[in-house]
């Protein structure tokens, strides 16, 4: 079972991205757009130990949100969009763990 209040990126829960609601446009759009934000200035005071907890953290949770690909149900726009997101967060991540 997938856990559907599950945080996985900033205060988006999985319920948001697998579910109907919020819809993907505009208002997912604007809702990652926020958090990415929120997150990548919350990255600037961390501690390169906290960043490796953080870069395995979004590991497991793109494992988690991308484990029912095939489900034709699920919201695979948002899937999307979250992947999107994502790996700009980690990237980000990796980016100031090699600074």
């Amino acid at each position: 079972m997938i856990e559907l209040d599950k945080k996985v990126f900033g205060k988006i829960t999985t319920k948001e991205i697998i579910g109907a609601d919020p819809p993907e446009i505009p208002d997912m759009k604007n809702i990652f757009e926020k958090e990415l934000g929120i997150l990548l200035a919350e990255l600037e005071s961390q501690p390169k130990e906290n960043l490796e907890n953080l870069l395995e953290q979004q590991k497991a949770t793109e494992k988690h949100i991308n484990s029912r690909p095939g489900a034709m149900a699920l919201a695979q726009n948002k899937i999307q969009q979250f992947n999107e997101y994502n790996k700009k967060y980690v990237q980000t991540i990796k980016e100031k763990l090699n600074s």
